[in-house]
C-alpha cells in the first residue's frame, strides 16, 4: 500500500510581521485563514480531511515564539492535537532576524542550509523544544522553510534523534534545496542517517520538476502523480499546501480553484483502494535496497490544460492581485499602459 501523506506548513507570516502586521493579525491571515468570506484555513483543512476520513500533518514553525511569546504557538497546536491530526516540525529561520533570543548567537540567514552544522543543531533542537512546550508530541519529522536545507540538515537531524526529513523538494534542488539527492528519484531512501520523504509530483515538460502542490498541480496532473505512484509500489505518496494556501494571494478571498483541488486530492485518496492516509507517526521505514520511483513522464496536452485552468483561476479569484501587478506595468511602458489600461477597463 501507498501512503499518502497530506501536509500542510503551518507558518505566520515573517513577511506581514515585518510590514508591522500584529501577532493577531498575522495569526487570523495566516493560521485561520480568515478573509471577509470566512475561515479556510487550518480548521476548514481539517474539517475537509475529516470528510473524507484522512488524517493531514501538519508542520508547524515555532520560531515565532521568539517574538511573539509562546501563546501563539500553543494556540495553533491545541486544535491539530485535540483533532486527531499530527503535528510535525517546520522551521523558517528569516525569524532569526527580529528575535529577542537568536539560539545561534549572531547568526541569521533565510534557510537553516544557510548556518553551519553546529548552529543548525542549536536551531533544530530549540525549535522542537518550543514545539513540544507547546502541546505537541516530541516531532520525528521535519521539513525546512523555504525547502531550504543541506546534507549539514540531515546530519543535525539525526544527531537530534529525527527518524524522516521531507524537505527535498525537485523543484528547489539546486534553487535553495541543497540535499545531495537525485531528483529524479521520488523514492524514500536513507541518507546521513535518516529517512528522507522527499515531495512526490511529476515532469510537466521535459527535465522541469512539478512538486504536488495544490497551488502547483492540476486535479488531473494530482490523480495522475497519485496513481504512478501507487502503480509503481511506492512507500508514499508526498503531497503539501500551506495554512493559507486556499486564499488568493492578497489573502483577501478565497481562492476557490485550490479548494476544488484539495477535494479532488482528499476524494482521490479516499476512493483509492491501494492508497492509505496518515502520517510519520507509522510511516515504515525503507528497505534496505530501496525501490527507485521513477518521476513520471511529461504530457504535453496535460500541462498545456493546467496553464489555461491556472490562468483563469488567477483571473476569477485574484483580480486584484492581477491589477495591482497591472498598475505597476501600466507606469514602466508605453505598451504596458495601453494592454494595462484595457485590462482594468474590463476587470
Amino acid at each position: 500500500m501507498t501512503r499518502a501523506i497530506i501536509s500542510f506548513d503551518t507558518e505566520l507570516s515573517a513577511g506581514l510581521y515585518q510590514r508591522g502586521t500584529d501577532a493577531r493579525a498575522n495569526f487570523e491571515s495566516s493560521i485561520l485563514g480568515r478573509c471577509r468570506e470566512g475561515d479556510f484555513g487550518i480548521h476548514f483543512q481539517m474539517d475537509m480531511l475529516e470528510r473524507h476520513g484522512l488524517t493531514g500533518v501538519y508542520f508547524v514553525d515555532p520560531m515565532p515564539a521568539l517574538v511573539h511569546g509562546p501563546s501563539v504557538i500553543e494556540a495553533i497546536v491545541r486544535p491539530i492535537i485535540e483533532r486527531g491530526h499530527e503535528v510535525q516540525l517546520h522551521l523558517h529561520t528569516e525569524w532569526l532576524t527580529f528575535a529577542r533570543f537568536n539560539p545561534a548567537g549572531r547568526l541569521t540567514g533565510r534557510n537553516i542550509g544557510d548556518f553551519p552544522l553546529a548552529a543548525q543543531k542549536k536551531l533544530i533542537g530549540s525549535a522542537r523544544d518550543m514545539l513540544v512546550a507547546a502541546g505537541a508530541p516530541r516531532p520525528i519529522a521535519f521539513r525546512a522553510g523555504n525547502f531550504g536545507a543541506n546534507d549539514d540538515t540531515l546530519r543535525a537531524l539525526a544527531s537530534l534523534g529525527f527518524r524522516f526529513d521531507s524537505s527535498f523538494n525537485g523543484a528547489w534542488a539546486g534553487h535553495g534545496c541543497e540535499i545531495s539527492l537525485d531528483p529524479g528519484n521520488l523514492g524514500m531512501r536513507v541518507h546521513h542517517g535518516l529517512c528522507e520523504v522527499p515531495v512526490s509530483g511529476l515532469l510537466d515538460r521535459a527535465s522541469r520538476f512539478r512538486p504536488a502542490q495544490l497551488c502547483a498541480m492540476s486535479e488531473e496532473e494530482m490523480r495522475d502523480a497519485l496513481d504512478h505512484s501507487a502503480a509503481s509500489g511506492a512507500i508514499q505518496f508526498s503531497a503539501f499546501s500551506h495554512s493559507f494556501e486556499l486564499l488568493s494571494r492578497d489573502r483577501a478571498v478565497p481562492n476557490r480553484l485550490a479548494i476544488e483541488r484539495m477535494e479532488a486530492l482528499c476524494r482521490a485518496v479516499a476512493e483509492d483502494p491501494r492508497v492509505t492516509s496518515g502520517g510519520f507517526a507509522t510511516l515504515p521505514a525503507p528497505p534496505t535496497r530501496p525501490r527507485r520511483i521513477q518521476v513520471a513522464a511529461p504530457k504535453p496536452l496535460r500541462t498545456a490544460r493546467r496553464i489555461v485552468e491556472q490562468g483563469f483561476g488567477h483571473l476569477a479569484h485574484e483580480v486584484r492581485y492581477v491589477r495591482d501587478l497591472i498598475a505597476v506595468t501600466v507606469n514602466s511602458s508605453r505598451w504596458g499602459k495601453i494592454l494595462g489600461g484595457v485590462f482594468l477597463a474590463v476587470a
